[in-house]
């Protein structure tokens, strides 16, 4: 994106957080932003695909920043859950998010509507990754149906700790996520003992249809298997060896602009056999497999 559109989404912001989004008119865009109406429109078709475009500049940022927060950190640690989500919350309320979801939400426009929607589903789909990170593979099939909760449970916690907490309730942000995190931890060991999920986690792929195929959906699923077979190696197997061989595979899928499948090929069929009987290591191997025989397909 160039620096003059830019420079016009950041402008358009400002008037939207001072005015709002229904009560700023092109005009006042033109006018604020020191751009001419030819300018405007040869970067957006209407004032709602700016919109739009301030959203995905945002959640562009947003998705950098809680990335960082990984860096030199285990996925695994829950503390860094907590600050992304706490990063998260503070971005979205920096930004004015909510008022301007809300404001658009009662709108007619279908494009819109169907912007927001997805943008909800992305981060019950980022919730629900994260949480495979932290509660393992196992409890795969019920992670959906958390990070529906999870995500419900937070937006209340937050709304009625700001009604109740008039003063000081930007600064209670991590306290409200910290506390949230807990209970869905608490809930995470009671749906698993159920048989069967409200919302198996397949229907994530029925609602993203976009991100099925795409490469960082792939590289997601990718890394939570390979993180699995790790975690599997038993102790009495080659585990440097074993450990190579999958960073191999992982290098060679995310690194290589033409991956080798027949050498990603010998290598599966070289991890079958180092480590044995093991039906659990098998089984998550046999997923590994249909994976990335669906990506390169």
């Amino acid at each position: 994106m160039n620096d003059r559109k830019q420079h016009v989404i950041n402008k358009s912001h400002e008037l939207f957080i001072d005015k709002g989004f229904q009560a700023t008119s092109i005009q006042d865009i033109l006018d604020y932003s020191g751009i001419s109406k030819g300018t405007f429109y040869n970067y957006f078709s209407s004032k709602n695909e700016l919109l739009i475009a301030l959203f995905m500049s945002i959640y562009k940022k947003l998705e950098k920043d809680r990335n960082e927060l990984l860096i030199g950190h285990s996925p695994t640690d829950i503390e860094v859950f907590i600050k992304q989500v706490e990063l998260q919350m503070n971005t979205c309320h920096a930004n004015n998010v909510a008022s301007l979801i809300k404001e658009v939400s009662s709108s007619n426009d279908l494009e819109m509507k169907q912007y927001i929607r997805l943008g909800n589903l992305k981060f019950i789909s980022w919730y629900y990754y994260r949480f495979i990170d932290l509660f393992g593979e196992r409890q795969r099939e019920h992670l959906l149906d958390c990070a529906i909760m999870f995500m419900g449970l937070l937006t209340s916690n937050l709304k009625y700790f700001a009604m109740a907490n008039e003063q000081n309730a930007h600064g209670g942000i991590y306290h409200v996520v910290k506390y949230s995190v807990e209970r869905i931890q608490c809930m995470v060991k009671d749906v698993s003992q159920n048989e069967k999920p409200l919302f198996p986690p397949d229907l994530l792929e029925v609602w993203l249809p976009e991100c099925k195929n795409c490469k960082e959906h792939f590289q997601k699923k990718l890394y939570h298997s390979i993180l699995e077979l790790k975690k599997g190696i038993s102790i009495e197997e080659n585990i440097p060896k074993l450990a190579q061989l999958l960073d191999f595979v992982q290098d060679e899928l995310l690194s290589s602009q033409n991956p080798r499948k027949f050498l990603i090929e010998s290598t599966l069929d070289s991890l079958r056999l180092e480590q044995g009987d093991s039906e659990t290591w098998h089984d998550e191997l046999k997923r590994l497999e249909q994976l990335i025989s669906d990506y390169l397909s």
